[in-house]
């Protein structure tokens, strides 16, 4: 099995000029995959629409299919450069100073499972909730459609705002960083299959505990019943045991409260960000110029009007929260 792989690990080896992340190990190799499955949701839903141009968007469709690749590419080839710039440092001064270490065998990898997917789902509920992580996580949202090419959606801010350290404390109590990036990674390549439209509400009991795509739809939805539910990445156990889990209903709008209109790609990636130091340098008490950074990317300063340095588009539907 080993042999199987050297191949791999020897070309992956000699493009980031170090070993691969399991994480990387898993994504990587996907990307034909996660492409093919694309590829198909589009001939399918073309065939069921009978319009292979998918003219319900018009030209917009395919200005998103395109952003969302070029998203995807940036994103990884900035997570492979923090990595190797100090990420995998970081976290082996941690597994150095860890308090126990976990042994590997099947029960403790369940376990492990389930502690990433708790630090998955607290990571993904404070990149809504806290703008300093929004500024990494808003392009994923900022598509205004929903197939599987919206998965690749991504920022080139990950390493650089500090995703990972959502991850530390399972690496502090004794679970290997590979075993922590590796599961994480087979999380995200198992939610790049959720984004579409193509599959239905499944039985109650899956849309219940499993993310789904109609689980999913809702968490990229603007409804007011939708903003800021559904956290989970393959298992909804944490939406229910901290009160964010909302079923699909209603059809979802995709998009942000304060949509931006653009698909250039410097703005898609960095437009939040811009704006939060804007926001945080315009006149005013430091101490309330300084909450611009945790509070929730919607939270207004008294006496100051939010800074747009891009076209945005206001939904009032949406509540401010």
């Amino acid at each position: 099995m080993e042999s199987l792989f050297e191949p791999v690990v020897s070309g992956m080896t000699a493009l980031f000029g170090r070993e691969p992340t399991l994480n990387e190990m898993i994504l990587i190799p996907m990307i034909p995959v996660f492409v093919s499955a694309f590829l198909i949701e589009w001939l399918y839903t073309a065939i069921k629409s009978g319009d292979s141009s998918l003219s319900q968007g018009k030209s917009f469709w395919w200005r998103e299919v395109f952003a969302n690749f070029s998203l995807g590419a940036g994103y990884y080839v900035s997570g492979a450069l923090m990595n190797l710039l100090f990420v995998a440092a970081l976290f082996t001064v941690v597994w150095d100073n860890r308090f126990y270490t976990m042994p590997i065998n099947l029960g403790t990898v369940i376990l492990a499972f389930f502690v990433q997917e708790l630090c998955y789902y607290w990571y993904h509920r404070t990149a809504h909730r806290v703008r300093w992580f929004w500024t990494q996580h808003v392009s994923h949202h900022t598509g205004e459609i929903m197939n599987m090419s919206t998965a690749a959606r991504q920022s080139i801010l990950n390493g650089f705002v500090g995703t990972w350290m959502f991850y530390v404390p399972a690496v502090l109590i004794g679970f290997t960083p590979e075993l922590m990036l590796g599961l994480l990674g087979a999380n995200l390549a198992f939610q790049w299959f959720v984004h579409t439209e193509s599959v239905p509400k499944l039985h109650p009991w899956i849309e219940r505990w499993i993310n789904t795509p109609s689980n999913h739809r809702v968490h990229h939805g603007r409804n007011k019943q939708y903003v800021d539910k559904n956290y989970g990445g393959v298992i909804m156990l944490y939406d229910h045991l901290f009160g964010t889990y909302e079923p699909e209903q209603e059809q979802v709008i995709y998009g942000t409260p304060r949509q931006i209109k653009s698909h250039n790609w410097f703005v898609l990636n960095l437009h939040e960000f811009v704006d939060m130091f804007r926001d945080a340098m315009a006149p005013g008490p430091i101490s309330e110029r300084l909450k611009h950074f945790w509070k929730p990317p919607a939270w207004q300063r008294e006496g100051h009007e939010p800074i747009h340095t891009w076209t945005v588009e206001r939904h009032e539907e949406v509540p401010v929260k």
